[in-house]
């Protein structure tokens, strides 16, 4: 999403506490990898985000006028290797981590989706590192984008007090990505950002796609892939990437995770007429 870092820490203490008592860690094993998804805020969304849907689809989809929102990061830990995907808005993420046993300076890679604020807000706080030992990674189109075409200068501090630690790629396709660190690749999926990426794991004949901003509205996006919303960068773009992704979820049967995806945010795609549908894991 497009909240700068500042805005996105104000959402997050105002997030709804309706939700609160809904848990908020769940784990997946991908072979050698243990996959905890945490859940960053949970609130209200409203359909108004969409664009170019009908009256009629608004009303067959959301009847009461809202969607449950969610923002999720991800711990990985695995091949030898502590990984934070994406950090949310640098609140929960924290926390959960600490029901977890794991402490920020046992992070040894950020892998960082898109620059938007709510998945880099947790990488520094007054200029310093939040996760004092890690490297972080992101594709080269992100990094450019952001920190010297569009000059944002959220994006700029929060990978400013990494430094020399900060490293750049350049994604490949979905089913040859390259290898950021030993069973985990990065893929392409622009559109939503223009360097928006997709890490896909994979171990023991076993792998999951954290898919980061490819979907922000699970109710009507997995039936009707073709929408895109008012974050996206390239709509259009977004809905290609959108639509082949999908496919490649259910043609080969992996398995996904989104950080805007209701709990438990993990689970199977399967084709349903002309778009598809979310069968979460348990």
């Amino acid at each position: 999403m497009k909240s700068g870092i500042l805005g996105g820490l104000f959402l997050a203490s105002m997030a709804l506490r309706a939700f609160a008592a809904d848990p908020s860690i769940f784990t997946w094993k991908t072979g050698v990898f243990e996959v905890n998804m945490l859940v960053e805020t949970r609130s209200a969304g409203r359909p108004t985000i969409l664009l170019g849907t009908t009256p009629a689809q608004i009303a067959q989809y959301f009847p009461d006028g809202t969607y449950q929102s969610e923002v999720n990061t991800f711990l990985v830990r695995g091949n030898g290797h502590t990984v934070v995907v994406d950090t949310g808005f640098g609140g929960a993420i924290f926390e959960n981590m600490k029901q977890l046993g794991v402490k920020p300076e046992d992070v040894d890679a950020v892998l960082i989706t898109h620059m938007h604020g709510d998945h880099i807000g947790g990488l520094q706080k007054d200029g310093k590192p939040l996760f004092p030992k890690a490297r972080v990674y992101l594709a080269k189109q992100e990094r450019d984008y952001w920190v010297d075409t569009a000059a944002n200068a959220g994006a700029r501090s929060a990978l400013a007090p990494y430094g020399a630690k900060v490293e750049t790629f350049l994604p490949g396709s979905i089913s040859g990505g390259a290898e950021i660190l030993p069973g985990i690749r990065a893929a392409a999926a622009f559109g939503h950002t223009p360097g928006h990426t997709v890490f896909l794991l994979e171990s023991n004949g076993e792998k999951l796609l954290i898919w980061g901003d490819l979907m922000h509205v699970q109710g009507i996006q997995f039936p009707l892939p073709d929408t895109s919303v008012s974050y996206d960068t390239d709509p259009i773009a977004a809905a290609a990437s959108r639509r082949q992704i999908l496919d490649y979820a259910a043609k080969n049967k992996v398995p996904i995770a989104g950080m805007h995806l209701v709990y438990p945010a993990i689970g199977q795609v399967e084709s349903a007429g002309a778009g598809y549908r979310f069968v979460p894991a348990k």
